[in-house]
């Protein structure tokens, strides 16, 4: 019988360098310690497209509880990564990085859950008026949204965007930089929504559906400039901007919002937390008095709406076809792919987590039910495929992570 650890390491780049699903690459690593020294970084085609994974939530009671468990929709693997320095903290995405919260003391990183490496961010309360107008109860939430405008694996010449505070305002960090920027807002500030870079710029939507963009790299004062808007009759509970084939979609989520359980259907299997000093945001289709202070909550994802953004006339149009994309969104940066490229992604659907915690803070479990698979075509709701676990967290629920190795 062949002994598959003599192979020379000149073979063994030749297999390494065939393979294109990242899963399969680390596999090939753990066969034995002369198939490991092969799996290099420089070893693997890092250029290939990745569809995200879905990171699922820390395990409490787990003998590892820094473990994360990695899941893959498109052929069911389950990828148990040790990552003790996100233990406890809340876990946003982009590129292929988390950016991390601590729970207790706030403090923000970025870390490569693969590689281990972490660049230390500055703290959030070196972020504009943080001590009088913009703290929130638990730190881990003051972070709503961060996107890179380059992997640091690739460049130090990046930018990191973020949506902060209570009022969700713009604020950025390049490496080497103190203290958070806050981009100038508006006359009249709305909380952003989401954010995303595209074609050298940052573009986000707000709570009004204005989608706004902002150029970094000019002088001061920055300041975002109004592109176009979308009806208000159009704006719901959460709106997400995504590129998608070098076109920009804004995407409408009906459901976030805390209402009142119409039927035994909406039930959810939750305990709310009885607290007379948390602030719930509700639905303001339902009438939040204080005679029904003690019925029961959900909340859950019903619909979604894209609309498709035209930057030459700066006009919206809804679309119900986006091709052979799918998209992605939720606490990562929101993202698309091409689905044919993998096998049980389905094209034109939108696959989405768990991210209102304006919602799922209300629950003593948090976040993790709301997860699922959107058709544009018949707009039903799947399940995630494969995946029929529950995860749950109210620090960090499930989330997608674009698998890279460094």
């Amino acid at each position: 019988m062949a002994d598959w650890s003599e192979l020379q390491y000149d073979m063994l780049v030749l297999i390494g360098k065939r393979i294109n699903m990242i899963e399969d690459y680390l596999n090939f690593a753990s066969v034995c310690k002369s198939w490991r020294l092969a799996a290099t970084k420089n070893n693997f085609n890092s250029d290939m497209p990745r569809v995200p994974w879905l990171m699922l939530a820390e395990e409490e009671d787990s003998e590892c509880n820094s473990c994360r468990q990695f899941f893959s929709l498109y052929n069911g693997m389950i990828l148990k990564k040790r990552i003790p320095k996100a233990k406890e903290k809340r876990c946003m995405e982009s590129m292929g990085w988390l950016i991390t919260v601590g729970k207790d003391e706030g403090e923000i990183n970025l870390l490569h859950p693969f590689s281990g490496v972490q660049i230390e961010l500055p703290h959030q309360n070196t972020t504009e008026d943080y001590d009088t107008l913009h703290q929130l109860r638990d730190l881990w939430t003051y972070f709503h949204k961060a996107v890179l405008s380059a992997s640091p694996s690739q460049t130090s010449d990046y930018v990191l965007m973020v949506i902060e505070g209570n009022m969700k305002f713009l604020s950025f960090w390049r490496p080497g930089d103190l203290r958070w920027t806050r981009i100038e807002k508006q006359p009249l500030h709305v909380p952003h929504r989401d954010v995303i870079y595209f074609n050298g710029k940052f573009y986000a939507v707000d709570g009004w559906g204005r989608i706004l963009v902002c150029d970094v790299t000019i002088p001061d004062p920055i300041q975002t400039q109004i592109v176009a808007s979308l009806p208000y009759e159009d704006i719901r509970d959460e709106l997400y901007i995504v590129e998608s084939l070098g076109s920009l979609f804004i995407v409408v989520r009906y459901g976030g919002m805390l209402r009142y359980v119409t039927d035994d259907s909406e039930r959810i299997p939750l305990t709310r937390i009885q607290d007379d000093d948390q602030a719930i945001i509700y639905d303001e289709e339902y009438d939040d008095d204080e005679e029904k202070e003690d019925e029961e909550l959900t909340y859950g994802t019903t619909n979604f709406r894209v609309f498709e953004l035209d930057l030459v006339t700066c006009k919206l149009k809804q679309t119900k076809e986006l091709g052979d994309r799918a998209l992605f969104i939720g606490h990562n940066a929101s993202r698309s792919v091409q689905a044919s490229q993998f096998p049980g992604i389905k094209p034109n659907h939108i696959y989405f987590t768990d991210d209102y915690w304006e919602s799922y803070l209300a629950f003593e479990e948090g976040g993790g039910l709301d997860m699922g698979v959107f058709s544009l075509v018949d707009g039903t709701i799947i399940p995630l495929p494969h995946y029929q676990g529950v995860s749950l967290s109210p620090v960090c629920p499930p989330t997608w992570v674009t698998p890279t190795l460094y």
